[in-house]
């Protein structure tokens, strides 16, 4: 026991005579985890963009809401009113009539003015 813990600390399974095969099996290690480590920081990397997109959106959604109560607010007639004042436009006090265009029935189609030309 105490030999195998000795060569184990002097490192004797990396210059014995099949060490090559030894070799190879802590490069794959080495390799495999540099890929695992990697992928990691990509997966960090992923989730602060997604975390930094939502917040955007949510700002941007934020932004979205106050404009469209402004908007709301400048299309309310007692908004559009007062500012007509200062132009010196008040608004009308007789209802607008609605006006109504008879067709008369006699009307000739597109294809019937061609037929006239032939």
């Amino acid at each position: 026991m105490k030999n195998g813990v000795y060569s184990l600390l002097k490192a004797k399974f990396l210059i014995s005579d099949d060490a090559l095969k030894n070799w190879k099996f802590i490069v794959f290690l080495v390799i495999l985890g540099m890929i695992m480590i990697a992928n990691n920081h990509q997966y960090d990397a992923k989730n602060y963009k997604i975390t930094e997109l939502n917040n955007q959106v949510k700002e941007l959604r934020s932004e979205f809401v106050d404009k469209r109560s402004e908007l709301m607010k400048l299309k309310m007639e007692s908004t559009v009113a007062k500012k007509m004042e200062t132009r010196n436009i008040i608004p009308s006090e007789v209802p607008p009539t609605k006006i109504v265009v008879k067709r008369s029935e006699n009307k000739k189609t597109f294809w019937d003015k061609l037929k006239i030309w032939q």
